[in-house]
């Protein structure tokens, strides 16, 4: 039954006249529904309503209903309630995965004997360690600010590395571009302070040798990673090599901080949802579409150049699918704040520095795969 009287422990009405007229009230289970008029348009109203509600501890949306508008608000949720099956679920598999990809990195035959595939555990650790740190910054950013999110989510995956990294699942309103910005920017610095810690760990460990199995079989096929600026810049620190003589490879928790690192600058490509989209519309407002607009022409360009002057047919196949990738998730586009006032000078340049990090994670050519002859 509707009612012209709020609910208890909802805002009362008349801190909402200005913005919305409410005709009617009632409860539908935990949820708080508001029929009534918007007085100014829906931004501004979100923009006075959501604080209102988030003192009564709800979320608020603006909707139509039979071609009224509502407001509907719900308890926020910022803590984990019960076991995340499906995070641990995931995890686990991604687990398994990275222990079977390092397999290889580590010459052993998991397949014919899966139990020795635990010996692959410092490469796992590795790839794990840098993407949990990433994903881990932006969740306890959206703890800071009191943003409903998830608990990361592992992909599973059986390729070269064994995963295709970590999520999470932002499911609260932005407040403001500060939170935006402390949520996006929070993992890519937080994944590259591991990223640093893991490869100057593995840059100083013994080179992995090469069965000489391997060595002679014509039928193997030979994969060379391109090394970014800053794992160069880490090894020349170190004084410590990245090529090696035929027999030796370089050591698999390197391959480790090269995923950190390839995903911190993969995360800061400047669209939609990725950190990188959710620093630059931070920063630049609204403007953010314009630059989202140009980065999938720029991935296919970079793509073109790989294929026809670097003549790397599987990496230029690789910026292919990050260009169609980039094209949707510019199209869905960044979270939006309630509050879009413009961020400080500091922030600012915290957003700068991170992607001129980000810009030396960067080569062209991550990975080349060259089949045996």
């Amino acid at each position: 039954m509707g009612s012209t009287d709020p609910p208890d422990d909802g805002p009362p009405l008349e801190r909402l006249d200005s913005v919305f007229r409410v005709y009617e009230t009632h409860r539908d289970g935990d949820r708080l529904v508001y029929y009534g008029e918007p007085l100014v348009p829906r931004k501004r109203l979100l923009e006075t309503a959501w604080p209102l509600f988030r003192e009564h501890g709800y979320e608020v949306q603006l909707t139509t209903d039979t071609g009224e508008y509502v407001l509907v608000a719900e308890p926020a949720e910022t803590g984990i309630d019960g076991i995340p099956w499906t995070n641990v679920i995931l995890f686990v598999l991604t687990v398994v995965s990275t222990l079977y990809a390092g397999s290889m990195w580590y010459h052993i035959d998991a397949v014919e004997n899966p139990i020795r595939a635990l010996e692959a555990w410092p490469f796992a650790a590795a790839v794990l360690g840098v993407l949990a740190t990433h994903e881990l910054g932006h969740y306890v950013m959206t703890r800071y600010h009191g943003v409903d999110a998830t608990l990361p989510y592992f992909i599973p995956m059986p390729t070269l590395i064994g995963t295709m990294g970590a999520v999470i699942r932002m499911k609260g309103q932005m407040p403001d571009r500060e939170a935006l910005f402390d949520i996006g920017v929070a993992g890519p610095l937080a994944g590259l302070v591991a990223t640093v810690v893991v490869t100057a760990i593995g840059l100083t460990l013994s080179p992995e040798p090469v069965p000489a199995s391997v060595m002679n079989d014509p039928a193997a096929v030979q994969i060379e990673f391109g090394y970014p600026p800053l794992l160069e810049l880490i090894a020349w620190v170190l004084n410590e090599p990245t090529s090696y003589p035929p027999g030796e490879s370089i050591n698999p928790i390197v391959i480790g901080g090269w995923v950190g690192m390839f995903v911190t600058f993969l995360n800061l490509i400047p669209v939609g949802q990725l950190d990188g989209g959710h620093i630059v519309r931070a920063i630049i407002g609204e403007q953010q579409e314009r630059v989202a607009a140009l980065v999938p022409v720029a991935l296919f360009g970079l793509a073109a150049y790989v294929f026809y002057v670097e003549k790397v047919s599987n990496a230029s196949v690789l910026w292919v699918f990050w260009g169609l990738l980039a094209t949707y998730v510019a199209y869905v586009g960044p979270a939006t704040p309630i509050d879009d006032e413009g961020l400080d000078a500091k922030r600012k340049a915290v957003g700068i520095l991170t992607f001129v990090l980000g810009g030396l994670c960067f080569t062209p050519v991550p990975i080349e795969i060259v089949a045996g002859a």
